[in-house]
């Protein structure tokens, strides 16, 4: 009677939910749908065409599918599809479990001719699969002596009574907060969702549930980018550090979180040891990342792997040779390897160093410090990961210097598959201009970086980085087929302006070369021109050379150089500006308001504005919005969720990734700590993200769905940023207040063969200087043969002046000066970057 009543009152609809997702093909897309080994699918006509091989054995040797199907035990399913094929043969749809022991649900057995037909059949479920379980719905093709096309459409599964994907985790909380931690010294804020228009009392309990400070909410209204009417709770008086605190508001509480920067340093490594995981072509051992992660090599020709070792052009691509691309990372959740996003990958990883070398705070990032089968050959251990991407980059280069575009299946493989079980054919796509610029630019950025490392490689990428600028040169407009899609993604991207600038930015840098300073200095982007609040990415790497300009000795005019930097300020201003009117502070925009797949990947790109900001300026605002911008990635958002894997209370578990799939298998691992979230996508690009969010807000259109690609895929690119900003700001956080800002004035007399330079270091900061490092590079040969006032040091082009004892306390707003005489038998360039105790300086 209850049932019946329930039935009565409205919930009989449920007899009409719909189990299968896309089965209209109408997304203009096969996904979620897959095809098993031998078979390959295509979208012809709004249909799922699969071309299925011929001398199978059984009729499950050939197989097209869905998973995540969900079934209730006891209840009613009825399953319809329209199907023909090009030579009649019988063929099987089945509905059942997707792992062993694969029991099965119902299997109806059906003629298919080579007119299209309706098929329909019901049965009831004798098993229980959740949403996103191990259940499947597959169509068995093979036991064929001749190979055939069969095409389905119209493929429908309706009945149940617990809507599909009802149950999408614990609501969100009313009090939002970072579910890491706060920095010592730093603003501390939270969000309250309430629609009180009055202010509300609030109160910080310690671990132990006793009071420690209380105040009174702020009301903002309702926030545009999630919808929430909210209150900003603002509690950065209370400073002692501590785990376990917890912010209350009447009956809500926030989940707990810490003060102190340990989580950091340790994000920091987290979010660097990801790219070990996305190895290809090594086992990944369990000595560096434990037993539940650990695997064999994918793709080295080793079955069932045809492998990378000897990959030949996909059709219609006249290449008339094969690559040796072993190695390298996996872009994503898939297993292909693309250079346009391996580009701005490896370059932000490098960078991460790089910057920290120039400000005098690489230690952190020294040998030893990540899990890696590298980690005690006397080179950081980061250079050591970036250059397993940097080395496979330089293997797609083609003979003619061009380079290809990507490297993946010849089809997408179904959820889970691990690399080294992988069946697909592997096959390069044609060479672009972006791809080619792409690994010129990374290449010319690592032969600066190796010079001092190992001479060899240093030559041989920026042999590479020479030839592929001409390449691109000669090719200036070769645009990746938008079209190639099917087995990875397009990445097709049509403006190269912005990629022959950071290439001829790096080339410039790397060598000093007349042609290039010309590239650079002639682009429409020089100055920064094109870095904006919508940030960069790897379709925009405008920026990226801008980065390098700003930061590395180069021999640029220094008025050149501080227009650059002061791009990055004014773009960080507005940043703040944002932030400020947020009701959680993201950093985001876009021209119509809504946010793009991968989010979260150009909040962190963002976030390192901020960051570069402070590094030129030492302000501290810039800094807090750095932590800020963590706060929201790390749980301070509408959702709830901790975008970053293994951080926070309520952390996302199950990223859209072949092999971290518990949630599709459960004797598979979910992803490890440090791994950030593609996060929210009011695009809803994927059939999941369709079918549950319709109608979301920008901020709350998330789901932490292992299907739902287009908002919880993981991605180099968007751990690189999070690698980036993470280091950044562990640096910056260490219990030390942070680095004074500074300006340094450098005057020199030059004559054939030397000079006398005079530098004058003004503490910019509110605080006093206990002691001061000056650190900068000569961009020519010149040699400090003699000193004053500091105690100098020289290693190569790196200069370090140290404070005496009598000069080391610089009041905020006081100068010091010091001096130097050097020799030269060349082309002497005065620095135009400087750092003092970690900082750069204007």
């Amino acid at each position: 009677m209850a049932v019946s009543g329930a039935l009565a009152t409205g919930t009989a609809s449920a007899a009409d939910y719909e189990r299968i997702v896309n089965g209209s093909f109408s997304t203009g897309s096969l996904d979620p749908w897959w095809a098993g080994t031998g078979v390959t699918n295509r979208l012809v006509g709004g249909e799922l065409c699969a071309a299925v091989p011929g001398g199978t054995t059984n009729p499950w040797d050939a197989l097209i599918g869905q998973n995540g199907v969900p079934f209730e035990a006891g209840q009613s399913y009825t399953m319809a599809f329209d199907a023909y094929a090009t030579r009649p043969q019988p063929i099987a749809a089945v509905a059942g479990e997707g792992v062993s022991p694969y029991r099965q649900i119902a299997k109806h057995d059906v003629s298919l001719t080579t007119t299209k037909q309706r098929f329909t059949f019901t049965f009831t479920s004798e098993l229980d699969f959740p949403d996103a379980g191990n259940a499947q719905v597959t169509f068995h093709l093979g036991g064929q002596a001749a190979s055939n096309t069969v095409c389905v459409d119209n493929v429908s599964l309706i009945g149940g009574v617990k809507p599909p994907g009802g149950d999408v985790g614990e609501p969100p909380k009313k009090v939002q907060v970072d579910q890491t931690g706060y920095v010592p010294g730093t603003p501390k804020r939270a969000t309250l969702v309430s629609s009180a228009t009055t202010p509300q009392a609030w109160s910080l309990k310690n671990a132990a549930g006793t009071t420690v400070a209380t105040g009174r909410t702020t009301p903002k209204g309702v926030d545009a980018a999630s919808g929430d009417p909210v209150h900003l709770i603002d509690f950065s008086s209370y400073d002692t550090a501590g785990t376990g605190y917890t912010l209350v508001v009447g009956e809500e509480s926030s989940y707990p979180f810490d003060i102190g920067d340990d989580h950091l340093d340790k994000l920091r490594y987290d979010s660097l040891q990801f790219f070990y995981h996305q190895r290809s072509g090594t086992p990944i051992e369990a000595q560096y990342v434990g037993e539940t992660y650990a695997r064999p090599a994918g793709h080295i020709n080793v079955a069932p792997n045809q492998g990378d070792k000897d990959v030949p052009c996909l059709t219609g691509v006249p290449c008339g040779y094969t690559l040796d691309v072993r190695g390298g990372w996996y872009d994503a959740g898939d297993h292909g390897k693309y250079v346009v996003n391996g580009g701005i990958s490896a370059w932000q990883v490098l960078n991460t160093y790089e910057r920290a070398k120039l400000a005098g705070t690489a230690d952190a990032l020294g040998d030893g410090k990540l899990a890696i089968p590298e980690k005690a050959n006397g080179v950081p251990d980061v250079l050591d990961e970036a250059r397993w991407e940097v080395e496979f980059l330089l293997k797609m280069q083609a003979p003619d210097g061009m380079v290809h575009h990507k490297i993946h299946d010849a089809n997408w493989t179904a959820l889970p598959t691990l690399p080294h079980e992988d069946p697909q054919p592997r096959r390069l796509s044609a060479t672009s201009t972006a791809a080619t610029l792409n690994m010129a630019a990374v290449a010319a950025q690592a032969a600066r970086i190796w010079k001092g490392i190992d001479p060899e490689f240093s030559a041989k990428a920026q042999a590479a980085a020479v030839k592929a600028y001409a390449a691109a040169k000669a090719n200036p407009d070769k645009i990746a087929d938008p079209n190639d899609g099917t087995g990875g993604g397009a990445y097709s991207d049509t403006t190269f302006t912005d990629e022959f600038y950071w290439a001829a930015a790096e080339l410039f840098t790397t060598t000093g070369e007349a042609a290039y300073r010309a590239d650079v200095t002639g682009s429409p982007h020089y100055k920064g021109r094109s870095l904006n609040e919508g940030g960069f990415y790897w379709a925009s790497t405008g920026p990226l050379g801008d980065i390098t300009l700003a930061l590395v000795p180069n021999g640029l005019p220094a008025a050149d150089v501080a227009a650059t930097r002061a791009r990055f300020t004014q773009v960080a201003d507005a940043h703040l500006q944002r932030i400020a009117e947020q009701g959680y502070p993201a950093a985001y925009w876009s021209e119509d308001g809504g946010y793009a797949w991968g989010s979260n990947g150009q909040v962190a790109n963002n976030a390192s504005v901020l960051a570069l900001a402070h590094d030129f300026t030492g302000q501290a605002k810039y800094r807090e919005g750095v932590y800020e911008v963590l706060h929201y990635l790390l749980g301070r958002n509408p959702t709830s969720y901790s975008y970053v894997t293994g951080y926070g209370d309520r952390p996302v578990e199950n990223v859209h990734h072949r092999h971290w799939a518990r949630q599709l298998d459960p004797t598979l691992p979910i992803a490890p700590p440090g791994v950030l979230s593609g996060g929210p996508n009011s695009a809803l690009q994927d059939p999941i993200a369709t079918r549950l969010l319709q109608g979301c807000k920008p901020q709350k259109c998330f789901v932490d769905h292992i299907e739902a690609y287009s908002l919880n895929e993981v991605t180099i690119n968007w751990n690189s940023g999070l690698a980036w900003v993470a280091s950044w700001a562990a640096e910056k956080a260490g219990g030390t207040p942070p680095p004074a800002g500074c300006k340094v004035q450098y005057q020199s007399s030059k004559w054939s063969t030397g000079s006398t330079a005079y530098v004058t270091i003004t503490n910019t900061s509110t605080t006093a200087w206990d002691g001061w490092s000056l650190k900068f590079s000569f961009p020519g040969d010149q040699k400090i043969t003699q000193g004053w006032s500091a105690t100098w040091a020289q290693s190569g082009a790196e200069v370090t002046g140290t404070s005496l004892p009598w000069n080391g306390k610089v009041a905020p707003g006081a100068s010091v000066s010091a001096g130097f005489n050097t020799s030269s038998s060349g082309t002497q360039t005065d620095p135009s970057s400087f750092s003092v105790n970690g900082s750069t300086c204007s």
